[in-house]
């Protein structure tokens, strides 16, 4: 067994990192649009700060213009960036039996070094962030993001077969050999292999299959997972699949999420999902999608957080850019 582990999402935060949207497509090709990711990233900033402190890395020259949206409690700490989806770019935390901090820094090349991407700077950001909190780095040879695993911090972690062994990742790696090198960084001892993600995360600005929007621990024995209802949907087939990796995966309480209503937009099939939520101290940040079934979710979410705050924030524009809130934080274990 590793020395470190990675603490389960709803064990207590010391804070929220989060990333400012500078460049590149997230901020978008005309004013609207970039109006657009700076009005949702800071939605989500003011959101979970209310709950608990947050830190947003931020490039220099939009230091001042990042003050006019975020709460003055936001800190906002000046880094070279490439993107803001700090799930993936920023530390893995993991503490030691002591309570000692670490950060593991992954591999990153731009979700399997797709072609629209560049990660000069979003390749250094995991060991600036443990800089600035002064903890040791723990680099891993994995290429791997946050928005590809999830814990319950009792030894269980999920893993999907077209991210950790995908293209352009660890394709030469055996699932042994990838399973060996998470355990030994996060302190788990069983993986749950996905074989898939979401329809649309294959899409060209998609990450090839990240599960957290697709299933993820609610409690150390209860998962939730994205349950398309409608047939015409082809993520119908795979929410099946899931529920059916899941039941074979042992004694949890499954809780299924209703998908929203909502089956397109303007780019095809949509892969909203309520599952990329953000647990923080003593309330959830939810993705809302101006949906009919957005009561359903936070209902659901309810019963599988009985004693937190639901908080929904729009999240289409983020979902158009290719993640959601869980895609855009990363907490600090207390």
């Amino acid at each position: 067994m590793s020395n470190w582990l990675m603490p389960a999402e709803w064990a207590p935060h010391s804070r929220t990192w989060m990333a400012w949207p500078s460049s590149g497509y997230t901020l978008g090709e005309t004013e609207a649009e970039a109006m657009e990711a700076r009005e949702t990233w800071a939605a989500v900033a003011n959101a979970v700060v209310r709950f608990e402190p947050v830190s947003m890395l931020c490039e220099r020259d939009d230091l001042e213009l990042a003050l006019a949206f975020v709460d003055p409690a936001v800190e906002l700490i000046p880094a070279d960036l490439n993107d803001a989806w700090m799930r993936d770019i920023g530390p893995t935390f993991v503490k030691d039996s002591a309570g000692k901090l670490a950060g593991v820094n992954w591999v990153f090349n731009g979700w399997g070094a797709q072609t629209w991407a560049t990660w000069d700077k979003d390749a250094k950001v995991a060991e600036f962030i443990d800089q600035q909190i002064e903890v040791a780095t723990i680099h891993s040879p994995l290429v791997n993001e946050g928005g590809g695993l999830h814990v319950n911090g009792a030894g269980k972690v999920l893993l999907t077969e077209t991210v950790q062994l995908g293209e352009g990742r660890n394709s030469t790696w055996s699932k042994e050999e990838v399973e060996a090198e998470i355990h030994s960084r996060l302190g788990t001892s069983e993986a749950i292999w996905l074989r898939r993600g979401l329809t649309r995360d294959y899409d060209e600005f998609g990450t090839r299959g990240h599960v957290d929007i697709v299933a993820c621990f609610a409690s150390e024995n209860t998962i939730l997972f994205h349950n398309q209802e409608n047939p015409e949907h082809p993520d119908f087939a795979i929410s099946q699949e899931v529920r059916r990796t899941l039941e074979e995966a042992g004694d949890f309480e499954l809780i299924p999420v209703a998908a929203p209503t909502t089956l397109r937009d303007d780019e095809g099939w949509v892969d909203y999902s309520y599952i990329n939520h953000y647990v923080v101290n003593g309330g959830v940040i939810l993705c809302g999608f101006g949906d009919a079934n957005d009561g359903r979710a936070v209902a659901t979410l309810q019963q599988a957080y009985p004693d937190r705050e639901i908080v929904l924030v729009d999240a289409r524009p983020l979902f158009a850019r290719g993640g959601g809130i869980h895609c855009i934080t990363q907490q600090q274990p207390a």
